[in-house]
């Protein structure tokens, strides 16, 4: 045992966990944890706000295998991260967050700068842990890691008073494996339940897969990858399960839900076997299912309480509450030991004919850029090197139908929370977690301003981030709805002046910022930003009268899907013109 104060104690726990990384912004309560960390290897990143600082180590958990770790001050600190927490825990972002404290025994008084920690996070965080001087912090800590791990992830915040942070306590030195080994989930699928399961798939001449993020892992992208490997299902996939398999192929149809692809949203109108896998039934896709008589829904996810609410609701013919990667791995093996194969061929066919005949386009005529129009450029450059991240808004959706994500854990975004100000703060985040990887954050003028002072973090760490952003002078994915709802009286969404947001990027000392207005310049824009090094920001002023498609209304289920004037049929074209024939995602989005 060795002896030292709480922050040190603090610190060396975070050593032993394996933790290189903390994101953070610094305040009197928390003073004592910066001055260990001083003396530790492990790199402190300084945000320009705590919300920024939670939102990169979110980003860091969720472009990798590890848990991002912030630490913050305490009072405005906790509520500045408290929007970034509840993020996590919607989208089951494995997180940790330490917050500074006033002494205990000030703690429920009017101290300066003193806030009821549990009171603020409530339900926004999977477990708030108030730390009292009778405490091991070292168990507290070690334990909190692979907690935020388990079952269903989400963030975890501890609160160190300043006092326990200064007191000083004997180390134990507790070996890590002892907390990792105490969240291992063991649990398998046995024969029968998966004969009960083949015996649904077999009958099936439809079947589709769900993919959502509960396979947005390495373990369980590579899981279902050889799962369909051996079976050939088409697939389509929530927000937070892209990359989880190559969008590339043509079975893989992208998103599905208000503003998923034609393709994806006319597929499940025909399936006659849903298989769900790690996803929560996201109002925006789940109350649009509108299941023909005959359908037959499985269901696989390690959250009991979801499995409860969709068993009563929509009545699985088979469930299993464990991990998704584990289960997939356990029907495949069973499938091969049983040599069950299957013959659906005509519905393979038919996937694929779909997804050529109903390509995603836009108003190609227009004199102004197309949001869509620059995310059909970008896709033709992304890799399996690119990890992306967005913001909030028509942008988001756009990135997430037209961009063909090869690899899990490549595409960051908000989903559950649809926060606003997330895409730079989380680029960061992924950078640190992905050094060799290339980093674009996509992010919309409204989005932006929301953290803009990560522009400044950027450029003081020289990071090279690459920020693509949209600006269309407003807030376009409300405007749309403004533009329905309420006759188009546009209250509040539109910007009274244009600022020049490149010119902001430069004066932080960005080595590449650049904006553009003509399409003429915009495919040399693109290569040229991407190109460059260092801190880069591509400022594309695009058509404020754009709307998003295609777009399933609000109540409205997929047979009711708004296409658009511009996304069109054109299998009669691929007929009549087989050198128009279309194989990959990216190829699709530049059809003319």
């Amino acid at each position: 045992m060795e002896e030292m104060n709480g922050a040190e104690i603090l610190v060396k726990c975070l050593e032993d966990l394996g933790v290189r990384h903390i994101f953070g912004y610094t305040g009197a309560a928390i003073l004592p944890v910066f001055h260990a960390l001083e003396k530790s290897d492990i790199e402190i990143i300084i945000n320009s706000n705590e919300q920024s600082a939670a939102f990169s180590a979110a980003g860091y958990s969720r472009s990798s295998g590890q848990v991002g770790v912030a630490i913050v001050t305490s009072g405005p600190a906790i509520t500045n991260t408290l929007t970034s927490v509840a993020d996590a825990y919607g989208d089951s972002i494995p997180l940790l967050v330490f917050a500074g404290q006033v002494p205990e025994h000030k703690i429920g008084t009017d101290s300066f700068q003193h806030i009821n920690v549990k009171g603020v996070f409530g339900e926004a965080a999977k477990k708030v842990i108030q730390v009292s001087n009778d405490d091991d912090l070292e168990s507290i800590i070690k334990d909190a890691y692979y907690y935020a791990m388990s079952g269903k992830p989400g963030p975890v915040v501890i609160d160190v008073p300043l006092d326990k942070q200064q007191k000083m306590h004997e180390y134990q030195d507790m070996n890590v494996l002892r907390f990792e080994e105490s969240y291992h989930d063991d649990r398998h699928l046995w024969e029968d339940q998966c004969a009960e399961f083949f015996q649904l798939l077999l009958n099936s001449r439809r079947p589709l897969l769900y993919l959502g993020g509960g396979l947005n892992s390495e373990t369980g992208s590579q899981a279902i990858r050889e799962f369909n490997v051996y079976f050939g299902i088409p697939s389509v996939n929530t927000l937070m399960a892209k990359g989880v398999v190559d969008e590339r192929k043509d079975l893989n149809l992208g998103m599905l839900g208000m503003f998923g692809t034609p393709y994806a949203n006319m597929l499940i109108q025909e399936n006659d076997f849903f298989f769900a896998i790690g996803v929560r039934w996201d109002d925006r896709v789940a109350e649009k299912v509108g299941f023909a008589i005959g359908t037959d829904i499985a269901y696989i996810d390690i959250n009991p309480e979801k499995m409860h609410q969709i068993k009563i609701e929509r009545g699985p013919k088979f469930s299993f509450i464990g991990d998704a990667a584990t289960a997939i791995r356990d029907l495949l093996n069973y499938a091969k030991k049983h040599k069950i194969t299957l013959n659906i061929h005509e519905w393979q066919q038919r996937a694929r004919f779909l997804k050529r005949s109903w390509p995603l386009d836009y108003n190609r005529a227009s004199e102004y850029i197309q949001s869509a129009e620059v995310m059909s450029l970008l896709s033709t450059y992304v890799d399996g090197n690119t990890k992306i991240t967005t913001g909030v808004g028509n942008h988001q959706m756009l990135a997430a139908q037209y961009l063909p994500m090869q690899n899990a854990k490549s595409f960051m975004t908000s989903g559950s929370f649809g926060t606003m100000g997330f895409s730079i703060p989380t680029s960061i985040g992924v950078h640190y977690a992905n050094p060799d990887a290339r980093a674009i954050a996509i992010d919309g003028d409204g989005s932006l301003r929301m953290n803009l002072g990560e522009l400044h973090t950027i450029a003081s760490l020289n990071l090279p981030v690459k920020i693509l952003m949209l600006n269309n002078r407003s807030d376009g994915m409300v405007q749309n709805l403004q533009d329905v709802a309420y006759e188009g009286i546009r209250t509040g969404t539109q910007r009274p002046k244009d600022v020049h947001f490149a010119e902001i990027a430069r004066s932080f000392g960005f080595s590449y910022a650049e904006r553009i207005t003509d399409r003429r310049d915009l495919k040399d824009s693109m290569e040229a930003f991407l190109n460059a090094d260092g801190p880069c920001f591509l400022e594309v002023c695009t058509d404020r009268e754009e709307i998003l498609y295609p777009k399933v209304p609000a109540g409205g289920a997929y047979k009711d899907m708004i296409l658009g004037p511009y996304i069109k049929d054109i299998s009669n074209d691929l007929v009549s013109n087989p050198e128009n024939r279309i194989n990959t995602v990216s190829q699709m989005h530049i059809y003319t």
